[in-house]
């Protein structure tokens, strides 16, 4: 069993699991530990080939061509000088054969096209040149004669609905219908409520800013397209290119095995890639298109900046009587979910029987949002848990006492109010109250002197962390005892290769040195779904553990013949077959006849459907300390902690690493990261490099940085009992700073980021009114 200083294990008895489900690991030997990753050595050494490492004979390098202004159209684009450039081997613009593609298909119909002339951010394509070498492609690029007709533009969302203001789309800026949701009566729930707060909250818009930039090769062999590519699914990059290319699928292969981080912005097909094809096929030419940090900061997506007016009632006993919640957003210049979510923490996190919510999605000059870790769920829980420290307060009630006064047991947002298969959030709080040393910080808070220590505590819930087919994974076992994991996700390098060797490895007892891992290849992989949305692990490990179950009863039918026993008395134990009944009778893998007469046994696993009438959700808790400088606004988080309810902990080591790397994350959105645009002379954005957009260095979070998994045994959610962990890692991770800030020094910090330039501003104006 794990080491119950870091798991819970005192819970209830283990729920019932599914009678079509497998029994349940009850004690395992290889799941649940704390091991490296099976590809670490590839990882570290440089021997891992990303994208941006593949070399092909006879490559071609791309650059793109992309629009200076925030709001232009293209009236004359000359190529005549940059055609005569040494190296250069292709142009494409709008005119070139099978450029005019269509792009941003919305209820209305294509929205743009892969080279639209109106564009309507700074870095839209504008054309793609292939050349012998990186820097022969740029400058041509540079050689390119555009004259554009630049447009006004719109680079706020309030903005965008004022009258008079420029359409960014026919029809105005309102991007699809206003979205609204409520339960219950809210009027009457603030008339029943002793304490009433209203405030409003914003998120900045965030940039992903993986460590690897997008990239994409593409090579045609005839008439078949090959495309390795930085992505998170290899199969719905595949499904773009056959929809975009008018391709049949069998023409499409994506290869994406090592990829730098996505976090939500390489799940579906970008333009670079389509540029690179077309430029393939032009030249005859394999062809590479790797994005410069600068491109990844405008053009293939971010977390989107939300408006977030929240109003709050609650009784004197802690009961929410109401939660009304209005969201002005925007996704960028195309639909991109610029409001998707943000309310759900709202509807369903906490107890509460009358919510109300309008969510409003807009259109500015500014980069398409994508998903973003956990979408919209981070920036409602700014809101809302800062709402929940406000409500504590008046009420005379410690926050996380207020929070364990509503903890929910039921999905109120999902329809019909189903059950969760586990509702981790009170041993969250609870067990994470009691590691933090929750009561005796609080009473350490030191509100006096210019450095100032405070504590905090936030909670959060991801709507998505419950998996679901279709999976399909096939295992191999060979004669000599070695495996073959093939399977189609992509490991984002957070460790889908290892936990899914792990798996077969404690069923079979097959050593993780000898499982060989095929993965992330269209051409010879089985399907999968994108990795994203927390899906990846209780998705795809279900399906592992079925077509390595498979393995073994076919093992144990052909051992059973051999030694003249039926199979259900025999255990596969230490790479042997052994008779319950006579231990005597036994035979090791390499010595079953029958598997050496075949040469190999094929098992396939397929993941099955979530239980019907209920929820699968995880939940989260984190503790912040930190300290303040009030002379100088600077805020250092000194101390951390995460329980986190997602299921069994597959592996220990990447069960932490995902969980720091939310927190982390969080400490951008709180405290340093924001796009910045030129809102009054030019619209773009003026801090597109890591030297002026901040995230997060290791100097940055706390060395004190402790995780809890929070097991309780959910074998409803699926035979492994695995929920997601990515996105609820983060969603709680910014509001519990903001509170521990306030706890300090008395200052609500409503807006991101809270950056010593905005913390001043807040305590100046503190001390004025005060």
């Amino acid at each position: 069993m794990p080491d119950d200083r870091y798991y819970v294990t005192d819970v209830p008895p283990e729920t019932p699991e599914p009678a079509d489900q497998p029994a349940p690991w009850t004690t395992t030997t290889v799941v649940g530990k704390r091991l490296p990753r099976v590809d670490g050595y590839e990882r570290v050494s440089g021997a891992a080939v990303y994208t941006a490492d593949v070399v092909l004979p006879d490559m071609l390098y791309a650059a793109v061509l992309r629009c200076p202004h925030a709001h232009a159209m293209v009236r004359k684009i000359d190529t005549s000088k940059a055609e005569k450039m040494p190296g250069v081997a292709a142009i494409l613009t709008d005119k070139s054969p099978g450029a005019d593609v269509p792009w941003f298909n919305a209820r209305t119909g294509p929205l743009s096209r892969l080279f639209d002339p109106h564009c309507r951010y700074e870095g839209e394509e504008v054309a793609g040149v292939a050349a012998e070498t990186p820097y022969q492609a740029w400058d041509a690029v540079r050689a390119i004669a555009v004259e554009y007709e630049v447009l006004p533009f719109v680079a706020d969302a309030e903005d965008a609905l004022k009258p008079g203001a420029v359409a960014i789309h026919q029809g105005g800026n309102r991007s699809g219908d206003v979205t609204r949701y409520a339960r219950g009566d809210v009027d009457a729930g603030f008339a029943a409520a002793d304490v009433v707060v209203e405030q409003i909250y914003s998120t900045a818009c965030e940039i992903h800013a993986p460590t690897e930039t997008h990239a994409s090769v593409a090579r045609w062999d005839g008439n078949r397209l090959v495309v390795w590519d930085s992505t998170q699914g290899v199969y719905p990059i595949q499904s773009g290119l056959v929809q975009l290319l008018k391709l049949p699928s069998s023409s499409v292969r994506v290869i994406g095995h090592y990829m730098g981080g996505g976090f939500g912005s390489k799940l579906s097909v970008s333009k670079h890639t389509v540029i690179a094809a077309l430029l393939a096929k032009m030249t005859a030419r394999p062809v590479k298109l790797h994005l410069t940090r600068e491109e990844s900061f405008l053009a293939v997506g971010n977390r989107p900046p939300d408006t977030m007016t929240l109003k709050a009632g609650v009784k004197k006993d802690g009961t929410l009587t109401a939660l009304q919640m209005t969201v002005l957003g925007t996704g960028g210049a195309y639909p991109g979910g610029g409001v998707g979510s943000v309310d759900w923490v709202v509807r369903d996190l906490y107890t509460c029987p009358n919510v109300k919510t309008e969510l409003t999605d807009v259109f500015i000059n500014a980069g398409q949002a994508r998903a973003f870790r956990a979408p919209g769920h981070p920036q409602g829980a700014w809101a809302l848990e800062q709402m929940m420290d406000q409500l504590a307060e008046r009420i005379g009630m410690d926050p996380v006492e207020f929070r364990l006064k509503n903890v929910p047991m039921v999905s109120q947002a999902t329809s019909g109010t189903p059950p969760y298969s586990s509702t981790g959030l009170k041993a969250c709080l609870e067990e994470g109250a009691k590691r933090f040393g929750w009561s005796e910080a609080r009473k350490r808070a030191r509100t006096e002197g210019p450095i100032r220590r405070g504590v905090g505590v936030a909670a959060g819930l991801w709507r998505g962390g419950g998996g679901g087919p279709p999976a399909t994974i096939i295992v191999k076992l060979f004669a000599d005892g070695s495996a073959n994991l093939n399977m189609g996700a992509s490991d984002l390098g957070t460790g889908t290769k290892t936990v899914m060797a792990m798996v077969v490895s404690e069923e079979l007892g097959v050593p993780l040195e000898k499982i060989q891992i095929e993965w992330a290849d269209t051409a010879t992989t089985q399907y999968a779904t994108a990795s994203g949305g927390s899906k990846t692990v209780p998705t795809e490990s279900p399906a592992a553990r079925a077509a390595a179950l498979d393995v073994k009863q076919q093992l144990l039918t052909m051992a059973a013949a051999q030694l003249k026993v039926t199979p259900e008395e025999l255990v596969l134990k230490n790479g042997e077959i052994v008779s319950t009944a006579d231990s005597s009778k036994k035979v090791a893998i390499a010595g079953v006849n029958a598997l050496r007469g075949r040469g190999l046994i094929v098992g396939v696993g397929y993941r099955g459907p979530n239980p019907e009438g209920k929820v699968i959700c995880p939940f989260g808790a984190h503790f912040a300390e930190v300290e303040v400088n009030t002379r100088t606004g600077e805020v250092k988080v000194t101390r951390f902690l995460a329980a986190q309810d997602s299921g069994r902990a597959m592996n220990e080591l990447t069960y932490e690493n995902q969980t720091q790397g939310g927190i982390t994350m969080g400490l951008g959105l709180a405290l340093t990261e924001g796009r910045i645009l030129d809102r009054s002379q030019t619209g773009k954005m003026v801090n597109r490099n890591w030297h002026d957009y901040k995230i997060p260095t290791a100097m940055d979070v706390p060395v004190e940085q402790i995780v809890i998994p929070i097991d309780l045994h959910d074998y409803q959610a699926n035979s492994t009992a695995a929920k997601g962990l990515g996105e609820p890692a983060t969603v709680p991770a910014a509001p519990a700073v903001a509170n521990a800030i306030y706890n300090a020094c008395g200052v609500r910090t409503p807006d991101t980021p809270v950056n010593p330039l905005r913390l001043m501003g807040l305590l100046a104006a503190s001390k004025k009114r005060g």
